[in-house]
């Protein structure tokens, strides 16, 4: 196979986008949400990896987590792995890390990326799928659950677990 042979093969391949959050609780167990500007709806900080720059998923939530609410937090343990098919885009792969137990200091010092978000806040589980409806509700759901077992990463598709 010839250089360009083989890159014609490489353009041909499907893509896959990637993205990477944080899952950043407070001293009650509240999940730290925020609030974009560019859709409707809630969600956890966090964003598309630039893997053409050669980042990798857990370098992309910590960028993404210090440019959105200013908080450079090396993310912890990985929670979960989610398969997302959606109709109309190439499908997402999406890794939610541990981004631990902020304090009351951490809290205060958040400083939003007014150029992408409108706001945060924290939000009970009880409250999450009001505000995180569908897969992202349901991977955060399940990165909770993670948590509260102590089990190993989990695999998800469209936010359901694999078994």
């Amino acid at each position: 196979m010839t250089t360009q042979d083989f890159a014609t093969y490489i353009a041909g391949l499907p893509r896959v986008l990637v993205g990477a959050a944080a899952l950043f609780r407070d001293d009650e167990g509240r999940v730290l949400l925020v609030e974009p500007n560019y859709r409707d709806g809630w969600t956890l900080p966090g964003g598309t990896v630039e893997s053409d720059a050669g980042e990798t998923p857990r370098q992309g939530a910590r960028r993404e987590t210090a440019e959105e609410i200013g908080l450079d937090v090396p993310p912890g343990r990985l929670l979960a792995v989610d398969w997302v098919q959606a109709t109309g885009i190439p499908p997402l792969v999406a890794y939610l890390y541990d981004g631990g137990v902020l304090g009351a200091d951490q809290l205060k010092s958040i400083r939003l990326q007014e150029e992408e978000l409108l706001s945060w806040r924290l939000v009970p589980r009880d409250g999450l799928t009001d505000l995180l409806p569908g897969v992202l509700g349901r991977r955060v759901l399940a990165a909770l659950d993670v948590l509260d077992s102590g089990a190993g990463t989990l695999e998800l598709e469209n936010g359901e677990p694999v078994h």
